[in-house]
């Protein structure tokens, strides 16, 4: 589920086939504040005598009786596809869904929660939160919802989504069963607005160091961006990792407030360009907070639109160090235009530019299978673990004012790769990892050190907690043998840096310390982070005017 983890390369065809339809739905980039004029045309654009012809024939002459708007339904999107990958259509019923992302909230009872054994599992509440207001605890288990029963039924995780979310103000009746108490708990919360966060975790990973990991570009990004930076560095941040692997991008207003962090004045951004030529470009101002420190910034297949901007942004003006491996390859704009109904299409009305004048827009001619399969052919052709698997033309060729040579055409290629790195990947970890053994096991662990790990309050007192257990290897082989896994002591310890970080890292995030706590516990077995580090400690983190070097 999580994106750090080195299980999500072991089964690259599913990863990429999930992750490249969020893209698609999740990240694409909007105009904000800047909204391009659009002429409200009739039903039929003019031209279009043949469609308008055809829905009058079958509104007038068709055998049967049919519902012109159920038919329009299913020939919008048709009609879109033969557009480009990302131009989109959401009814009605899905909109809200799809927009929750971006607009940074949504109405529920502020848990996050897993069912990994068919029961909701509580794994953390909100601060401030309704469900924190209503004595809901870390580690109860919801057994009923306003009388009915979703614990043990195998209900679906969107079923029990739906159930818990609601309009603010509402009520939701829930039957709370927890560890020490035999009979079931009555608690009401009041739903509220719960924010999704992009910043989901900021802390110091070396005495002068920071660490961001940055998730998604909302409408809230640049602020809560800004305010890690502001206190990290009252912590004393010098030289930061902004990690955006995985990143599928967002709102383009935000990729540019952002880029704006760490640029000084009047540097190019980025720029858009629609069909008629009409040009915009965007410009730093020189009140970053993050302007002239060292900086990293971590990118992979999965970093997307806002994403790219960002990157490339940083990379066309010479500033910082792009480390990872090459990015999704979006380069096209979108912009949300509502329908009196409630549903909304997002059309791709422009193409974005680096600095540089590159588009990282990656090719789509070949049509939306080759489009939608470009990541598993990625890793079919050996491009994620070997630089030299990747060729740019040279008619894609970009030169930095630094004169750094960059390329277009398919993403953001870093200044530094970094395979992705199968180091412990053996039969028994994909077994363990793959059956859900080794996850089940972190639940199991944390509700047996309940007390402890709620009172835990910093990352150095999580790890003396783990440092002090140092039996928790050989307690999880006994697990993973009760469920049917058996000790396979070579692989075991091949992968034993593997299994025990993300041991620490599930577990971790079970307590207060939430994502700062997975990912200092998943770095551990980071390759990218560990070239990060090793970046930043060098006196001149530069590049040296090539594309590329590898990671050694």
């Amino acid at each position: 589920m999580y994106k750090n983890s080195k299980f999500t390369i072991v089964l690259p065809a599913v990863v990429a086939c999930s992750l490249v339809a969020g893209i698609l739905l999740g990240g694409l980039v909007f105009r904000t504040g800047k909204r391009p004029v659009v002429k409200r045309p009739g039903i039929m654009a003019p031209g279009s005598e043949k469609l308008n012809l055809l829905l009058s024939l079958i509104h007038n002459q068709y055998v049967d009786t049919v519902s012109i708007d159920s038919l329009a339904e299913g020939v919008i999107p048709a009609l879109l596809e033969e557009l480009d990958p990302h131009s989109m259509y959401f009814p009605a019923t899905e909109l809200a869904k799809a927009n929750e992302a971006i607009e940074g909230q949504f109405d529920g009872i502020g848990v996050t929660f897993n069912m990994a054994t068919d029961t909701v599992i509580v794994q953390n509440v909100i601060t401030g939160g309704p469900s924190a207001k209503a004595g809901i605890q870390g580690g109860d288990r919801i057994v009923t919802v306003n009388d009915t029963t979703i614990a043990g039924v195998e209900m679906d995780q969107n079923d029990v989504v739906k159930r818990l979310r609601g309009p603010r103000g509402s009520e939701v009746r829930l039957g709370i069963r927890r560890i020490g108490i035999d009979e079931l708990l009555p608690i009401t919360v009041t739903r509220d607005a719960i924010p999704i966060k992009s910043i989901t975790a900021a802390y110091m990973i070396r005495p002068e160091t920071g660490y961001i990991k940055f998730e998604q570009f909302s409408v809230n990004a640049h602020r809560e961006l800004s305010q890690a930076i502001s206190r990290l560095k009252e912590q004393g941040m010098r030289k930061l990792i902004l990690d955006i692997r995985g990143n599928s991008g967002g709102l383009l207003d935000q990729a540019i407030a952002i880029s704006n962090e760490f640029l000084p004045a009047d540097k190019m951004i980025v720029y858009t360009q629609d069909r008629f030529g009409n040009r915009t470009t965007e410009y730093s101002d020189g009140s970053g907070e993050f302007t002239d420190e060292e900086l990293v910034v971590l990118i992979d297949e999965y970093s997307a639109s806002s994403s790219e901007i960002l990157a490339g942004a940083l990379q066309d003006n010479d500033r910082g160090t792009i480390i990872g491996r090459r990015s999704y390859g979006k380069g096209l704009v979108q912009t949300q235009i509502p329908f009196p109904d409630g549903s909304a299409v997002r059309l791709t009305v422009a193409r974005y530019y680096t600095p540089t004048g590159r588009s990282i827009q990656k090719p789509s001619h070949e049509g939306a299978e080759n489009y939608n399969n470009d990541l598993l052919s990625r890793y079919e052709h050996n491009e994620l673990f070997s630089m030299d698997s990747i060729r740019f033309a040279d008619s894609l060729r970009y030169t930095t004012e630094g004169g750094k040579t960059v390329y277009g055409g398919g993403g953001i290629m870093p200044d530094i790769f970094v395979p992705a790195d199968t180091t412990g990947m053996t039969d028994y970890f994909k077994e363990v990892a793959g059956r859900n053994i080794l996850y089940r096991f972190t639940l199991d662990y944390t509700d047996r050190h309940r007390a402890k790990l709620n009172g835990i309050g910093s990352i150095e007192e999580l790890d003396r907690f783990f440092d002090a257990d140092t039996g928790l290897l050989d307690e999880f082989v006994r697990y993973a043998a009760r469920a049917g896994v058996t000790a396979r002591r070579g692989e075991i310890e091949r992968s034993r840096e593997v299994i025990l970080a993300q041991i620490r890292a599930y577990v971790g995030r079970n307590t207060p310390l939430e994502d700062n706590a997975f990912y200092h516990n998943i770095q551990r077995i980071d390759n990218t982070i560990d070239e990060s580090l090793r970046v930043l400690s060098e006196t001149d983190s530069g590049t040296d005017g090539t594309l590329v070097r590898e990671a050694e």
